[in-house]
């Protein structure tokens, strides 16, 4: 089982000490069949020669890296970017998560399991083995078996039965260990419990406070909403009444500025219609319109009768005349010469 040899002082008083020779790591072959394989990923190398992990050349240079190593600059800045995104967006969810209050006087915080089951927390790191398949090595003709000369002593160790374990000596630590284990986690589990109701007490106390400091809040919001809206009431008000001033300072100045305008304008529009025949005497009007035409026409009328009288009275004349002047010359005709 080990490679070490065991005292009887270590094997009864429970401590347990594991001891091992120093060996010489071996190098890996190249042909399939010397020994078994290696995981690349856990290979131990020998020599720091070859290991790929020393850096070669000197050390106060800057390591530069290969053309064909470096990435696209773009791409590099936008994988910056989206760390510093994603850092920022950590940053801000710790920020905003909430946070348990701070503990009661005589007790302190600590971390506990919340799970259905619990296990043991220790430090130890966990590990876990990984191969990955490589490719096949080389065939090569069977090797004979090599059988190495026996070199040094046989050594061997004789326990007998009951040497190892004592069960009423072993199991007295660990019934310890499961009495205090489970002791304490019940003292761990009222005190869990204390401190869930003090942080339900002191949530609902904080909760009750921030309620009422959002009613308040509210009230002095709304309190400002009302002032400054009497606030825009009262300037549009005032705003409205020295628009209604100013317009009613124009319309006084612009009726003093028509009166003074008008006082000269009306005699002087009042002549012009009067010249023009606007106002006239309904009785002249009448007269002129109605009584003249009428009187002009009768005058007409009479004026006609009498140049038909005076040309009938003419032409009865000249009928009268022309006989006897046709009378006369006949007369004279028939008288003897």
């Amino acid at each position: 089982m080990t490679s070490g040899l065991l005292s009887h002082k270590e094997m009864t008083s429970g401590n347990y000490t594991f001891s091992s020779h120093p060996r010489v790591v071996q190098n890996r072959g190249k042909y399939r069949g010397l020994q078994p394989p290696v995981n690349e990923d856990v290979f131990n190398y020998g020599n720091i020669m070859y290991d790929r992990r020393v850096v070669r050349g000197n050390t106060y240079a800057q390591h530069m890296t290969p053309l064909s190593a470096q990435s696209d600059p773009v791409e590099l800045q936008r994988q910056q970017e989206a760390h510093r995104r994603a850092v920022a967006k950590k940053r801000a969810s710790d920020l905003l998560k909430s946070r348990s209050p701070e503990p009661v006087e005589g007790l302190k915080h600590i971390d506990v399991q919340t799970d259905l089951y619990l296990e043991e927390l220790s430090d130890r790191i966990e590990e876990k083995d990984i191969e990955c398949q490589t490719d096949a090595f080389l065939d090569r003709p069977p090797t004979p078996l090599f059988i190495p000369s026996k070199t040094g002593a046989d050594v061997a160790t004789q326990i007998l039965e009951g040497e190892l374990f004592d069960f009423d000596l072993e199991v007295k630590p660990v019934l310890e260990v499961l009495v205090g284990k489970t002791i304490e986690q019940a003292l761990l589990e009222v005190m869990e419990e204390d401190e869930l109701a003090t942080l339900r007490l002191q949530q609902r106390a904080f909760r009750e406070l921030c309620d009422s400091e959002l009613a308040e809040a509210q009230r002095l919001e709304e309190q400002e909403r009302r002032h400054r809206e009497e606030k825009e009431r009262r300037k549009k008000q005032q705003r409205e009444m020295l628009l209604k001033g100013k317009e009613t300072a124009e319309k006084v100045a612009a009726r003093a500025f028509a009166q003074q305008y008008l006082d000269d304008l009306i005699p002087f529009v009042f002549s012009s219609l009067r010249d023009n025949g606007y106002f006239y005497d309904p009785v002249e009007r009448d007269v002129e319109s109605e009584f003249m035409p009428w009187l002009m026409e009768e005058v007409d009328k009479n004026l006609q009768k009498k140049n038909l009288g005076r040309r009938i009275l003419d032409s009865v004349i000249r009928e009268v005349v022309d006989k006897r002047l046709m009378d006369f010359k006949k007369m004279e005709s028939q008288s003897p010469m």
